[in-house]
């Protein structure tokens, strides 16, 4: 394998996903499309509603970090070398950041609609 292109990298997360990957996909398209519909509704950024939405992200960075345990062949015991580390770090980045917009953009519709 001496370059790298998307098809492997959708293959390879494929092989380990499973049709989650997709599940997966879709909800990073929702939440950033929910995200982007109410920043430009609200014209700004509403600091309340971001308070708590980075806290609910932390627990979406630790579910995220689940969740990769879960469908892996491998546990917090088979964590060896710095590259686990630094992947467990950007999964874990990757859920915070996904639940922060995703419940970021719930508030701010059901904040709208009540």
């Amino acid at each position: 394998m001496k370059e790298l292109d998307i098809g492997t990298f959708v293959a390879v997360f494929q092989e380990m996903l499973g049709p989650w990957l997709w599940v997966i996909a879709a909800l990073a398209v929702a939440a950033t499309v929910l995200l982007a519909v109410v920043l430009l509704r609200d014209r700004g950024v509403v600091s309340r509603r971001l308070l708590w939405a980075e806290g609910a992200g932390l627990v979406g960075g630790v579910a995220a970090v689940l969740v990769m345990q879960a469908v892996t062949n491998s546990g917090f015991r088979d964590i060896g070398g710095p590259i686990d580390w630094v992947l467990i770090a950007l999964i874990f980045a990757a859920g915070a950041v996904g639940a922060t917009m995703g419940v970021y953009g719930l508030m701010g519709m059901l904040r709208r609609a009540a």
